[in-house]
Order: C-alpha cells, then structure tokens, then sequence
C-alpha cells in the first residue's frame, strides 16, 4: 500500500518508519526548511529513530498526495487548520486520511476530524489515538491503539491494515468520544505533572477518577458514548501520559510548578482553553481543566490551587 505521512517529527517519523516495517511503500513529508526533515536528509536520525531505508523524504507536498492511497497526518493539532487549507488544494479524492494528533481547536472548539471535513470533503477521515511513546516502540515494547470514524467499514479497514505484534489496534465506535478523550488526557497528564511537582503524587488516584469522570460526562453532552472515557483514547492512556518520564504534559505540568524551562510541544497546554470552550457551551463543569487555566493562563498559586481542588464539595463519588 502507499502511505504518505505529513509531518516528520517525532511521532510524523515513527509512523512512517512504523508502516514501512509492515510492508507499505512510504513517503515521508516535512515542511521546506524544516529542521527535523534537513536532519533527517542528511543522517535518517532524529532524537528518537533511524529511518529504514524504503523511506522517500521528501518537501513537495503535491507528490506526497499524489503518491498516497493513505495520508497519515501528524503535526501541531494548532496548526492543523491552517495545513488543511492547503491540503485541500490538492486531489484527495477517494484517499484515506488519519489524524493521529491528540487536540481541539483553540477559538472553536471543534475535534479535527470537524476542521478536516471542513477543507476535504472527498477523502475518508479517521483518527488513530491511544497510549503509547515512540521511545518505547522504537524499543519493540508492545501497546494497544485505537482507530475510530464515522464509517464502521473504514475503521475496521485501517485497524486490519495497520495492526501488527507490535501496535494491537482496536476499532473505535465513537468518533466523538475517541478525540475528546484522546485530547483530554493531555490536560489531565498537565495536572499529574503539577501533583508530581508539588509532592502531592498520592493523589494521583483521585486525579484519574476524577478525570476520567469529568471528561465522560462531557463526551456524554456532546452526543458521544461515556463509555468511551473508560477506554483506550482516555483512561487507557493514563499511564502514559500521567506516570511516564517521557510524558511531555506531565513533564511540562512539573516543570510549569517548579519555575523550570521545557521547551517541548505539551499539546494539552493548548488543549486546555479548548475545554473550557466546550464546558461552556455544553454546560458541563470541568475542575480540573478549570484549575489548570487557573494556574498556567491566570497566575494561581500552584499548591494552593491543586489544593482547593480536591478539597471542592462533591456529591457522591466525584
């Protein structure tokens, strides 16, 4: 099968030293002047990988189209919109195209499978989510995945296409719920990362029930199945987002309460006025997303904060 992967960062490269592994013929797209496609022109290596040598690198984006039956796409879940816009310029029809960024949109709210169906109305859309960290695939370490999109066939498709012993994936049944719990972990992994950095870490449990909870009842308002919050795009990635060193939201969410510099991409930082948007507009209480705003984008106090947060009134359990 041919599959062009656009974006060649971290998991831009996995993925497509990941599918050349099983057998498809591979192109790997980065933007002009990219550093991590000049690195990877000039060494096949990054931080993280070294590429197999089946694999075109390449900038011309029109010949990454071209070439593709499947376009796996993984940048900036930011800048997702903007790359839409122009992706769209070129003949995507009857092609298959999987988001395997884990966002929502800041301003709108919206899941990018919506920011892609707004721009490519004539290719197959679905998203590829769930735990997992390069560093441990590049390792041979086993983990599941999952695939979900609005068509059954689709879904069960790519699941059998791209399945292998080392990534198990499994077929997704709510598009909605599978990207909003996929970009909700991050935020949650951010105040893992503060618990961690304040000494709290104890409370871990709680955050995991919590969250979990939190982010089913939104699912739920949204028209998804809440369910789905138990599974692998959310709760199942709690141990690699909240409890990894290689965790960039729970590194950032330490290094934010410690005073300290991190100069990686932690998506959920992005992820979390996203949220709040959409607790808003479908009248669900988010503490958590709440208290991470409260800290990262309005100056609380740290420790006081995650404090107050497990201290708030509930009824019930959570």
């Amino acid at each position: 099968m041919k599959v062009s992967v656009l974006g060649c960062g971290r998991w831009g490269s996995f993925h497509a030293s990941y599918s050349c592994n099983i057998g498809n013929d591979v192109i790997l797209w980065g933007r002009e002047n990219s550093g991590n496609l000049l690195r990877l022109q000039q060494t096949r290596c990054n931080d993280y990988i070294h590429l197999p040598n089946g694999i075109a690198l390449t900038d011309d984006l029109e010949r990454a189209v071209d070439h593709a039956e499947v376009m796996i796409v993984s940048i900036s879940a930011q800048q997702f919109r903007s790359f839409a816009q122009v992706l769209a310029q070129y003949d995507t029809k009857g092609k298959v195209l999987i988001l395997c960024m884990k966002g929502i949109e800041q301003g709108t709210g919206k899941r990018l499978s919506q920011v892609a169906s707004e721009y490519i109305q004539d290719a197959d859309i679905a998203v590829w989510v769930g735990p997992g960290h390069v560093q441990s695939y590049v390792r041979q370490v086993p983990n599941c995945m999952l695939v979900a999109s609005d068509d059954h066939a689709l879904t069960k498709w790519i699941v059998e296409a791209f399945n292998s012993n080392l990534i198990r994936l499994y077929i997704g049944e709510d598009l909605i719920g599978a990207e909003v719990g996929a970009a909700a972990k991050n935020v949650i992994g951010i105040a893992a990362g503060m618990l961690d950095g304040v000494g709290y870490n104890s409370l871990k449990g709680a955050l995991m029930a919590r969250g979990a909870r939190e982010v089913a009842r939104l699912i739920k308002a949204m028209g998804g199945d809440e369910i789905t919050a138990y599974g692998l795009s959310h709760l199942g990635d709690y141990e690699a987002t909240l409890f990894s060193s290689y965790s960039n939201n729970r590194r950032f969410g330490e290094a934010f309460v410690k005073g300290e510099r991190f100069d990686k991409l932690a998506e959920g930082a992005y992820t979390i006025p996203a949220m709040l948007d959409l607790a808003q507009c479908h009248q669900v209480e988010l503490p958590i997303t709440q208290a991470m705003n409260d800290i990262v984008y309005a100056n609380a106090e740290p420790m006081g904060a995650m404090r107050q947060l497990f201290l708030r009134t509930v009824k019930g359990e959570f």
